[in-house]
């Protein structure tokens, strides 16, 4: 805006004196008919005024030009700076919402997997209830057939001695009236003879009463008596069935109390809480086509929740030992070998708060499973994941379930209580290694995983030293 008004007063320095020059000029010349100096020097001095004005007016109108100018740039100045503050709260906004939805995105791809996992659990929940009434109806009808195939010759042979029996009682009727009608001939002088009952034919086939054979085999049988046979607590014979009281329950037989030592550190899970949680590293070294899994075990909440979980990349239910789930009797877990396929395993017996020894064996082999409880042989099967392999590279932790590998854990599956004398195997324990593992006399060797290997990042999960397990917190 200066340049503009660099020019007017340029242009008015130089108009000044060739005007002031002009009319000097006109005064200097000869006398005739020119006005009189002063009239011109007034003259000019009137135009110089008027150009003053003039000038004046043309270098106000710049400075008003110049002031709007300035102010123009100073509303697009503050127009920039608004406008850099509305392109930031958007983008802050922006992010956020992208945030919200990746949050959103997460929670439902994990609702996605829990539906699927629950649909296949169903899915495969109906095909083995499904296959196992299958198999009952034919277990069922294969002995009815059996018994009936068993009976048709004993029915036969009855029908035969029956026959016989009536033939022999014929024969007996016949001589019995021929003897009363000599008896009547002969009058009541003549001496009775003495008559011996005639002894029946003996079926067909069977050796006659007097027959040495039948001396031979034939054995003095007494029933058994009491001492013989050991007796439980109750004082029955073991081996005998005595009907229950009214409104008794089948229940578990007590155990004699006793102590449980040197079975190792405890792990305590205190609450429900998703940071307890233990992992045991580094998971399984091999392929696994045969696990057992054994461990004492207390929980006072009333419910089991999740005593182990492994997971893959592939499947983060590859190995489960889960329970507590609305789909659960109280008691119950799932035994879950590579997901969809599990089987349902009772575990009533751990719901009072003692400390209970729990194994769960499995093998390939026919897909054979057992389930011990305090030495007892809980629940057993077959065909369960008949020639699969767990494979190795896995997480494997305690007390959570994964839903990816190594997190997504939810506190209404978390295990509350404590474990003991955890071990893994790589084969099928025996029972009597079961035995001798539950009673603290022998612990087996070539377990791949123990309590020792346990490790927890934060959380309030505790490791304790007990001398015996009943002195434990």
């Amino acid at each position: 805006m200066g340049c503009p008004r660099r020019k007017a007063l340029s242009l008015l320095i130089i108009l000044v004196p060739v005007h002031l020059h002009r009319a000097l000029s006109q005064g200097a010349s000869p006398a005739g008919p020119r006005k009189p100096f002063l009239e011109r020097l007034r003259r000019l001095e009137e135009q110089f005024r008027r150009f003053q004005e003039v000038t004046l007016t043309h270098l106000q109108d710049l400075a008003r030009n110049y002031n709007l100018s300035y102010d123009v740039d100073a509303r697009f100045q503050s127009l920039a700076r608004k406008t850099q503050a509305v392109a930031l709260a958007v983008n802050q906004s922006h992010a956020a919402v992208q945030g919200d939805l990746s949050h959103l995105r997460t929670r439902m791809q994990k609702m996605q997997r829990r539906s699927r996992k629950v649909e296949s659990r169903l899915l495969a929940l109906g095909a083995a209830l499904s296959e196992r009434q299958h198999t009952q109806d034919r277990e069922d009808q294969e002995a009815r057939r059996g018994a009936l195939s068993s009976l048709a010759p004993a029915v036969r042979a009855l029908q035969d001695t029956l026959a016989h029996l009536t033939a022999l009682v014929q024969g007996q009727d016949a001589r019995l009236d021929a003897l009363e009608a000599r008896m009547q001939g002969a009058g009541p002088s003549t001496a009775t003879p003495a008559l011996t009952p005639a002894q029946p034919l003996p079926p067909p086939g069977l050796p006659s009463p007097s027959s040495p054979a039948e001396h031979r085999g034939r054995q003095v049988l007494r029933p058994p008596e009491t001492g013989d046979l050991p007796q439980d607590s109750a004082g029955h014979p073991q081996g005998t069935w005595a009907p229950p009281g009214p409104g008794s329950q089948r229940a578990w037989p007590p155990e004699k109390p006793g102590e449980t030592c040197d079975v190792g550190p405890v792990l305590v899970f205190p609450n429900a809480s998703t940071q307890n949680v233990a992992f045991l590293s580094p998971g399984f070294p091999w392929g696994l086509r045969a696990l057992s899994v054994c461990s004492w075990v207390r929980t006072t909440s009333g419910r089991l929740g999740t005593l182990l979980s492994y997971a893959t990349e592939e499947n983060d239910n590859k190995l489960v030992l889960h329970g507590g789930g609305k789909s659960l009797a109280p008691g119950a877990i799932h035994f879950v070998i590579g997901d969809p396929a599990f089987r349902e395993l009772p575990l009533q017996p751990l719901l009072d708060g003692q400390w209970h020894h729990v194994c769960v064996i499995w093998t390939s082999i026919l897909g054979r499973y057992w389930l011990h409880v305090d030495r007892r042989l809980a629940a057993t099967g077959s065909h369960f994941r008949a020639g699969y392999e767990i494979p190795a590279g896995g997480s494997l932790v305690l007390g959570q379930e994964q839903d990816s590998v190594g997190g997504g854990f939810d506190s209404s599956e978390a295990f509350v209580g404590s474990l003991a004398g955890l071990a893994i195997w790589d084969r099928a324990l025996v029972p009597g290694e079961v035995a001798k593992l539950a009673t603290g006399r022998e612990v087996p060797g070539g377990a791949i995983l123990t309590l020792d290997d346990a490790q927890w990042r934060g959380g309030f999960v505790q490791q304790v030293n007990c001398s015996c397990l009943e002195l434990c917190p």
